[in-house]
Protein backbone atom coordinates (compact mmCIF):
# COMPACT_ATOMS: atom_id res chain seq x y z
CA UNK A 1 0.00 0.00 0.00
CA UNK A 2 2.79 2.33 0.88
CA UNK A 3 3.76 2.12 -2.75
CA UNK A 4 0.60 2.95 -4.20
CA UNK A 5 0.49 6.11 -1.89
CA UNK A 6 3.44 7.63 -2.74
CA UNK A 7 3.04 7.55 -6.62
CA UNK A 8 -0.78 8.41 -6.02
CA UNK A 9 0.96 11.38 -3.97
CA UNK A 10 3.44 12.09 -6.58
CA UNK A 11 0.75 11.84 -9.72
CA UNK A 12 -1.30 14.51 -8.26
CA UNK A 13 1.66 16.76 -7.74
CA UNK A 14 2.93 16.41 -10.89
CA UNK A 15 -0.67 17.13 -12.62
CA UNK A 16 -0.81 20.20 -9.96
CA UNK A 17 2.91 21.66 -10.74
CA UNK A 18 1.99 21.18 -14.65
CA UNK A 19 -1.08 22.88 -14.52
CA UNK A 20 0.32 25.90 -12.94
CA UNK A 21 3.24 26.23 -15.61
CA UNK A 22 0.90 25.93 -18.47
CA UNK A 23 -1.75 28.53 -16.76
CA UNK A 24 1.99 30.73 -16.69
CA UNK A 25 2.83 30.21 -20.06
CA UNK A 26 -1.03 31.02 -21.55
CA UNK A 27 -2.25 33.40 -19.41
CA UNK A 28 1.18 35.38 -18.95
CA UNK A 29 3.63 34.64 -21.74
CA UNK A 30 0.55 34.37 -24.16
CA UNK A 31 2.55 31.66 -25.52
CA UNK A 32 0.59 29.05 -27.99
CA UNK A 33 3.02 27.22 -29.10
CA UNK A 34 4.61 26.36 -25.69
CA UNK A 35 0.61 26.04 -24.33
CA UNK A 36 0.14 23.27 -26.56
CA UNK A 37 3.58 21.28 -25.96
CA UNK A 38 2.85 21.62 -21.55
CA UNK A 39 -1.18 20.27 -22.78
CA UNK A 40 0.48 17.34 -24.74
CA UNK A 41 2.84 16.82 -22.20
CA UNK A 42 0.06 16.22 -19.40
CA UNK A 43 -2.17 14.33 -21.48
CA UNK A 44 1.10 11.77 -21.97
CA UNK A 45 1.28 11.77 -18.29
CA UNK A 46 -2.52 10.99 -17.77
CA UNK A 47 -2.36 8.13 -20.04
CA UNK A 48 1.64 7.01 -18.06
CA UNK A 49 -0.29 6.93 -14.66
CA UNK A 50 -3.66 5.47 -15.74
CA UNK A 51 -1.82 2.16 -16.37
CA UNK A 52 -1.73 1.64 -12.39
CA UNK A 53 -5.59 1.29 -11.67
CA UNK A 54 -7.04 4.32 -10.40
CA UNK A 55 -9.55 2.32 -8.29
CA UNK A 56 -5.85 0.88 -6.59
CA UNK A 57 -4.36 4.35 -5.88
CA UNK A 58 -8.17 5.71 -4.67
CA UNK A 59 -8.06 2.64 -2.49
CA UNK A 60 -4.88 3.33 -0.80
CA UNK A 61 -5.15 7.01 -0.89
CA UNK A 62 -5.23 8.43 3.11
CA UNK A 63 -4.53 12.59 3.12
CA UNK A 64 -6.16 12.51 6.31
CA UNK A 65 -3.60 10.04 7.73
CA UNK A 66 -0.42 11.11 5.64
CA UNK A 67 2.08 12.87 8.32
CA UNK A 68 3.47 15.44 5.67
CA UNK A 69 0.06 16.90 4.92
CA UNK A 70 0.89 19.47 7.47
CA UNK A 71 4.01 20.45 6.31
CA UNK A 72 5.28 23.42 5.11
CA UNK A 73 8.81 25.23 4.51
CA UNK A 74 8.88 29.24 4.70
CA UNK A 75 9.97 28.93 0.52
CA UNK A 76 6.10 26.97 -0.11
CA UNK A 77 4.26 29.69 1.60
CA UNK A 78 5.25 32.87 -0.31
CA UNK A 79 6.66 33.51 -4.06
CA UNK A 80 8.30 37.20 -5.15
CA UNK A 81 6.52 37.25 -8.37
CA UNK A 82 5.03 35.28 -11.21
CA UNK A 83 8.13 34.23 -12.53
CA UNK A 84 9.23 32.29 -9.21
CA UNK A 85 5.95 30.66 -9.07
CA UNK A 86 6.62 28.86 -12.28
CA UNK A 87 10.13 28.33 -11.10
CA UNK A 88 8.97 26.45 -8.19
CA UNK A 89 6.43 24.61 -10.22
CA UNK A 90 8.56 23.31 -12.78
CA UNK A 91 10.49 22.04 -10.38
CA UNK A 92 7.71 20.23 -8.12
CA UNK A 93 6.79 18.71 -11.66
CA UNK A 94 10.29 17.50 -12.25
CA UNK A 95 10.66 16.16 -8.65
CA UNK A 96 7.53 14.75 -8.93
CA UNK A 97 7.62 12.71 -12.07
CA UNK A 98 11.18 11.46 -10.75
CA UNK A 99 8.92 10.10 -8.19
CA UNK A 100 6.75 8.76 -10.30
CA UNK A 101 9.68 6.51 -12.52
CA UNK A 102 10.66 5.08 -9.05
CA UNK A 103 7.59 3.79 -8.08
CA UNK A 104 6.75 2.64 -11.13
CA UNK A 105 9.15 0.10 -11.07
CA UNK A 106 7.44 -1.42 -8.59
CA UNK A 107 3.60 -1.14 -9.65
CA UNK A 108 4.34 -0.70 -13.60
CA UNK A 109 7.27 -2.27 -14.64
CA UNK A 110 7.60 -0.60 -17.93
CA UNK A 111 5.53 2.62 -17.21
CA UNK A 112 9.12 4.08 -15.46
CA UNK A 113 11.12 4.40 -18.88
CA UNK A 114 7.75 6.31 -20.47
CA UNK A 115 7.92 8.31 -17.32
CA UNK A 116 11.85 9.58 -17.46
CA UNK A 117 11.48 10.38 -21.29
CA UNK A 118 8.69 13.10 -19.83
CA UNK A 119 10.52 14.21 -17.48
CA UNK A 120 13.39 15.29 -19.84
CA UNK A 121 10.85 16.73 -22.22
CA UNK A 122 10.35 18.82 -18.89
CA UNK A 123 13.43 20.06 -18.70
CA UNK A 124 13.41 21.04 -22.66
CA UNK A 125 10.32 22.79 -22.42
CA UNK A 126 11.57 24.75 -18.36
CA UNK A 127 14.64 25.74 -20.91
CA UNK A 128 12.59 26.93 -23.93
CA UNK A 129 9.59 28.77 -21.12
CA UNK A 130 12.81 30.69 -19.39
CA UNK A 131 14.23 31.95 -22.68
CA UNK A 132 11.12 33.07 -23.98
CA UNK A 133 10.79 35.07 -20.65
CA UNK A 134 14.11 36.10 -20.18
CA UNK A 135 14.50 37.04 -23.85
CA UNK A 136 11.09 38.89 -23.73
CA UNK A 137 12.66 41.49 -21.13
CA UNK A 138 16.03 41.87 -22.92
CA UNK A 139 14.35 42.52 -26.30
CA UNK A 140 11.24 44.54 -24.70
CA UNK A 141 12.21 47.73 -26.73
CA UNK A 142 14.16 46.40 -29.59
CA UNK A 143 12.10 47.05 -32.86
CA UNK A 144 14.29 47.75 -35.32
CA UNK A 145 17.13 45.79 -36.46
CA UNK A 146 19.78 46.51 -39.22
CA UNK A 147 21.72 44.38 -41.03
CA UNK A 148 25.05 46.18 -42.73
CA UNK A 149 28.43 44.78 -44.33
CA UNK A 150 31.84 46.04 -43.37
CA UNK A 151 31.96 49.14 -46.02
CA UNK A 152 35.12 49.27 -48.73
CA UNK A 153 37.21 50.61 -45.72
CA UNK A 154 36.96 50.39 -41.76
CA UNK A 155 36.78 53.98 -41.94
CA UNK A 156 33.50 53.54 -43.82
CA UNK A 157 31.86 51.25 -41.97
CA UNK A 158 32.38 53.46 -38.87
CA UNK A 159 30.53 56.10 -40.58
CA UNK A 160 27.56 53.80 -40.96
CA UNK A 161 27.91 52.16 -37.61
CA UNK A 162 28.20 55.52 -35.79
CA UNK A 163 25.04 57.23 -37.58
CA UNK A 164 22.90 54.40 -37.02
CA UNK A 165 23.46 53.97 -33.22
CA UNK A 166 22.78 57.84 -33.27
CA UNK A 167 19.72 57.30 -35.11
CA UNK A 168 18.43 54.87 -32.48
CA UNK A 169 19.23 51.84 -34.12
CA UNK A 170 18.24 48.85 -31.38
CA UNK A 171 19.99 45.83 -33.15
CA UNK A 172 22.73 46.09 -35.56
CA UNK A 173 24.00 42.83 -37.20
CA UNK A 174 27.41 42.96 -38.82
CA UNK A 175 27.00 40.65 -41.88
CA UNK A 176 29.28 40.18 -45.04
CA UNK A 177 30.32 37.18 -47.00
CA UNK A 178 33.16 38.91 -48.79
CA UNK A 179 35.81 40.02 -45.78
CA UNK A 180 38.29 37.58 -44.28
CA UNK A 181 38.34 36.93 -40.97
CA UNK A 182 41.16 39.49 -39.91
CA UNK A 183 38.62 42.26 -41.78
CA UNK A 184 35.59 41.25 -39.60
CA UNK A 185 37.48 40.99 -36.30
CA UNK A 186 39.02 44.41 -37.34
CA UNK A 187 35.01 45.98 -37.77
CA UNK A 188 33.71 43.79 -34.87
CA UNK A 189 35.66 44.81 -32.41
CA UNK A 190 35.15 48.61 -33.60
CA UNK A 191 31.59 47.87 -33.76
CA UNK A 192 31.79 46.26 -29.91
CA UNK A 193 33.91 49.86 -29.16
CA UNK A 194 30.75 52.01 -30.72
CA UNK A 195 27.88 50.19 -29.24
CA UNK A 196 29.50 49.59 -26.02
CA UNK A 197 27.80 51.73 -23.45
CA UNK A 198 24.47 52.62 -25.67
CA UNK A 199 21.08 51.23 -26.26
CA UNK A 200 22.37 49.23 -29.43
CA UNK A 201 23.28 45.89 -29.45
CA UNK A 202 25.52 44.02 -31.87
CA UNK A 203 25.18 40.91 -33.23
CA UNK A 204 27.79 38.82 -35.44
CA UNK A 205 26.08 37.20 -38.20
CA UNK A 206 26.77 32.82 -38.64
CA UNK A 207 30.20 33.30 -36.90
CA UNK A 208 30.17 32.60 -33.40
CA UNK A 209 33.82 32.15 -33.06
CA UNK A 210 34.33 36.10 -34.41
CA UNK A 211 31.28 37.08 -32.16
CA UNK A 212 33.33 35.88 -29.32
CA UNK A 213 36.61 37.12 -30.16
CA UNK A 214 34.96 40.48 -30.68
CA UNK A 215 32.38 40.58 -27.68
CA UNK A 216 29.62 40.63 -29.56
CA UNK A 217 26.07 40.50 -27.52
CA UNK A 218 25.55 37.57 -30.00
CA UNK A 219 25.39 35.99 -33.24
CA UNK A 220 22.89 35.01 -35.41
CA UNK A 221 22.57 31.60 -37.63
CA UNK A 222 20.49 30.17 -40.38
CA UNK A 223 19.03 26.82 -41.05
CA UNK A 224 21.99 25.69 -42.51
CA UNK A 225 25.05 26.57 -40.35
CA UNK A 226 26.07 25.97 -36.30
CA UNK A 227 22.98 24.43 -34.46
CA UNK A 228 21.56 27.17 -31.53
CA UNK A 229 23.35 24.21 -29.24
CA UNK A 230 26.76 24.49 -31.25
CA UNK A 231 26.94 27.95 -31.15
CA UNK A 232 25.67 28.61 -27.75
CA UNK A 233 29.00 26.04 -26.63
CA UNK A 234 31.26 28.94 -28.34
CA UNK A 235 29.53 32.56 -27.34
CA UNK A 236 28.65 30.99 -23.94
CA UNK A 237 25.00 30.93 -21.90
CA UNK A 238 24.99 35.18 -21.66
CA UNK A 239 24.90 35.73 -25.60
CA UNK A 240 21.91 36.03 -27.23
CA UNK A 241 21.52 33.42 -30.34
CA UNK A 242 19.43 34.07 -32.77
CA UNK A 243 18.02 31.81 -35.71
CA UNK A 244 16.85 32.55 -38.84
CA UNK A 245 13.13 30.62 -39.94
CA UNK A 246 11.19 29.81 -42.99
CA UNK A 247 8.22 28.00 -41.68
CA UNK A 248 6.03 27.73 -38.90
CA UNK A 249 7.80 24.19 -37.99
CA UNK A 250 11.21 25.76 -38.13
CA UNK A 251 10.07 28.77 -36.20
CA UNK A 252 8.35 26.19 -33.12
CA UNK A 253 11.57 24.31 -33.47
CA UNK A 254 13.99 27.46 -32.73
CA UNK A 255 12.13 27.90 -29.86
CA UNK A 256 12.44 24.28 -28.30
CA UNK A 257 16.37 24.60 -29.36
CA UNK A 258 16.64 27.14 -26.99
CA UNK A 259 16.91 30.46 -29.36
CA UNK A 260 16.50 34.05 -27.81
CA UNK A 261 14.85 35.21 -31.00
CA UNK A 262 13.99 34.14 -34.80
CA UNK A 263 13.98 35.99 -37.83
CA UNK A 264 10.99 35.01 -40.13
CA UNK A 265 11.05 35.52 -44.04
CA UNK A 266 11.88 36.42 -46.26
CA UNK A 267 8.77 38.40 -46.25
CA UNK A 268 9.37 40.30 -49.81
CA UNK A 269 11.41 40.30 -52.51
CA UNK A 270 14.82 41.54 -50.84
CA UNK A 271 18.29 43.28 -53.31
CA UNK A 272 20.46 41.76 -50.70
CA UNK A 273 19.58 38.33 -50.46
CA UNK A 274 18.36 36.22 -53.14
CA UNK A 275 15.56 33.08 -52.38
CA UNK A 276 13.39 31.12 -54.57
CA UNK A 277 10.23 31.96 -52.87
CA UNK A 278 8.69 34.63 -50.47
CA UNK A 279 6.66 33.68 -47.25
CA UNK A 280 4.99 36.64 -47.47
CA UNK A 281 2.60 37.88 -44.41
CA UNK A 282 0.96 34.65 -44.16
CA UNK A 283 3.77 33.44 -42.49
CA UNK A 284 4.33 36.00 -40.43
CA UNK A 285 0.25 36.11 -38.89
CA UNK A 286 0.96 32.58 -38.21
CA UNK A 287 4.32 32.97 -36.03
CA UNK A 288 2.51 36.05 -34.55
CA UNK A 289 -0.57 33.65 -33.57
CA UNK A 290 1.66 31.01 -31.70
CA UNK A 291 5.33 31.99 -30.60
CA UNK A 292 6.12 34.90 -28.29
CA UNK A 293 9.83 34.11 -28.59
CA UNK A 294 10.85 37.86 -29.99
CA UNK A 295 10.57 37.70 -33.42
CA UNK A 296 12.04 39.88 -36.33
CA UNK A 297 10.19 39.85 -39.83
CA UNK A 298 13.05 39.92 -42.78
CA UNK A 299 13.10 40.49 -46.64
CA UNK A 300 12.18 43.32 -48.55
CA UNK A 301 10.80 45.60 -45.85
CA UNK A 302 10.83 49.32 -46.26
CA UNK A 303 8.48 52.27 -45.30
CA UNK A 304 5.87 51.63 -48.00
CA UNK A 305 4.76 47.73 -47.08
CA UNK A 306 5.71 47.98 -42.94
CA UNK A 307 2.00 48.22 -42.52
CA UNK A 308 1.30 45.03 -43.74
CA UNK A 309 3.92 43.65 -42.17
CA UNK A 310 2.31 45.36 -38.69
CA UNK A 311 -0.70 43.97 -39.90
CA UNK A 312 0.39 40.56 -39.28
CA UNK A 313 0.55 40.96 -35.44
CA UNK A 314 4.89 41.23 -35.65
CA UNK A 315 5.88 44.47 -34.51
CA UNK A 316 9.79 44.22 -34.70
CA UNK A 317 11.78 44.44 -38.09
CA UNK A 318 15.10 43.58 -39.52
CA UNK A 319 16.00 45.24 -42.70
CA UNK A 320 19.09 46.11 -44.47
CA UNK A 321 19.01 47.63 -48.51
CA UNK A 322 16.22 50.27 -47.06
CA UNK A 323 18.29 51.80 -44.71
CA UNK A 324 22.15 51.09 -45.98
CA UNK A 325 20.91 52.11 -49.52
CA UNK A 326 19.40 55.06 -48.84
CA UNK A 327 20.87 58.57 -49.23
CA UNK A 328 20.71 59.53 -45.46
CA UNK A 329 20.90 55.72 -43.85
CA UNK A 330 20.26 57.84 -40.81
CA UNK A 331 17.34 59.53 -41.82
CA UNK A 332 16.10 56.26 -43.00
CA UNK A 333 16.19 54.52 -39.98
CA UNK A 334 14.57 57.17 -37.45
CA UNK A 335 11.72 57.39 -40.32
CA UNK A 336 11.71 53.65 -40.01
CA UNK A 337 11.58 54.36 -35.93
CA UNK A 338 8.95 56.49 -36.14
CA UNK A 339 6.62 54.32 -38.39
CA UNK A 340 7.37 51.35 -35.75
CA UNK A 341 6.34 53.65 -32.72
CA UNK A 342 3.45 54.89 -34.06
CA UNK A 343 2.25 51.05 -34.42
CA UNK A 344 2.86 50.55 -30.74
CA UNK A 345 0.90 53.60 -29.76
CA UNK A 346 -2.31 52.99 -31.70
CA UNK A 347 -1.76 48.52 -30.67
CA UNK A 348 -0.98 50.10 -27.04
Amino acid sequence: MGALRAFDAAANRAREGLRVVEDFVRFVLDDGHLTNQLKQLRHELTTVVSLVPADALYAARETQADVGAGLSSPGETSRTDASSVLAANFKLLQESLRSLEEFAKVLAPGADGLLKQLRYRSYTLERAVQITATSLARLSTARLYVLIDGGATLEQFTTMAESLIRAGVHILQLRDKRLDDRSLIERGRRLHELTRGTQTLFIMNDRPDLATLTQADGVHVGQEELSVKDARTIVGPAALVGVSTHSLDQARRAVLDGANYIGVGPTFPSETKHFDRFTGAELLQEVAREIRLPAFAIGGIHRENLPLVLSSGITRVAVSGAITAADSPAEAARELLASLQKSEVRSG
